[in-house]
Formats: C-alpha cells, sequence, structure tokens
C-alpha cells in the first residue's frame, strides 16, 4: 500500500511498514514542516493514505475534500515503548485492506471508519 506518513508518525514505525513492503513517504524527510493542508493536498495528488497522530486532520478532511484514492488513519492509542512502536503501528495497519476511501481512527480494541465524499 501507498502511504503518507506525518511528521509526527514515529520512524520506527515507518521502517516497520518499509520492510513490510509498503510504499511510505515520510513528511519528515520529504517536506518538513509542512502546513496540514500541504500534507492533505500530497496524499490526495500522489493517492497515498495519510498516517497521523494528529486529530485535526478529521475536521480537514471533511472540510476540504480528500481525494477518494486516498485516505486517512488517526491513531487514537496510548505510545507503546520506543522498542514496539514500529511493530505494534504496523501491524494495526495490516489488519485491514479497505484503509482507502475512509477516514479511520485506530483505537485500543476497535476501528472506526467513515467514508471520505468527493471534494465538491
Amino acid at each position: 500500500m501507498r502511504f503518507l506518513a506525518d511528521e509526527n508518525f514515529p520512524g520506527l514505525a515507518v521502517a516497520a511498514l518499509r520492510s513490510a513492503g509498503h510504499d511510505v513517504l515520510w513528511i519528515c524527510e520529504a517536506s518538513p514542516g509542512s502546513s496540514d493542508q500541504q500534507v492533505l493536498q500530497t496524499a490526495s495528488e500522489e493517492r497515498r493514505i495519510l498516517l497521523t497522530f494528529d486529530k485535526d486532520f478529521g475536521e480537514s478532511a471533511f472540510r476540504v475534500g480528500v481525494s477518494m484514492s486516498s485516505g486517512i488513519i488517526l491513531f487514537r492509542l496510548p505510545t507503546p515503548p520506543a522498542s514496539r512502536v514500529g511493530s505494534m503501528l504496523a501491524s494495526r495497519i495490516a489488519e485491514r485492506r479497505d484503509w482507502e476511501g475512509h477516514f479511520s481512527v485506530v483505537e485500543s480494541g476497535r476501528v472506526r471508519m467513515r467514508k471520505l465524499t468527493a471534494p465538491s
């Protein structure tokens, strides 16, 4: 899958996803300091699913509109120890294949998904 990891997404998780064969663009490497709007635009233009811990993306996604070919996964989880963060987040992502086209919230014990609407 194609992902865009926000600046707040742990580097160890980016490495774990890459090791699992995913195409991950990380804002820390590609364009540090990007605004939320720029991050959403990059996700849409490059057809990537945004990985973030920033809950502000939920409002932005529905206000601005996000491409149906991308998606957003918001993690609302306690941060695991650094030694486990990469594998834990990568395994939660691997649980599903239908992230595209949804705003998803990953919490302890559940995943909530809402279909994104086409930009107007």
